[in-house]
């Protein structure tokens, strides 16, 4: 077991972390009668998780194409050129959208 005051620490951090990560007991002490107020311990290295939440559902790859085609000429004249009367929402024609408001 190592023991370090705080000024011992601060001027001895690097090697007091190395000796915690060995596995040693290092415990960082305050004032005159040197009260033990800080014990160094490694850390669990974290396990890196891949989030796939929709995994279950076994759905295709999404192709490129999606991502790097350009988009159709009516898709892409709405984009530039449309009105907010032209917007739909996801599975609505406009006249569609026009009776839900």
């Amino acid at each position: 077991m190592t023991t370090a005051t705080i000024f011992e620490a601060k001027t001895n951090l690097s090697e007091l972390i190395k000796k915690a990560q060995a596995g040693e007991k290092v415990i960082i002490t305050s004032g005159r009668e040197k009260t033990p107020v800080a014990e160094l311990t490694p850390v669990a290295p974290i396990k890196h998780q891949r989030i796939g939440f929709l995994k279950h559902l076994n759905l295709p790859p999404i192709p490129d194409s999606v991502w790097f085609d350009p988009l159709p000429e009516e898709e892409l004249r709405l984009w530039e050129e449309g009105e907010p009367d032209d917007l739909c929402y996801a599975g609505q024609s406009s006249s569609e959208t026009e009776n839900n408001q």
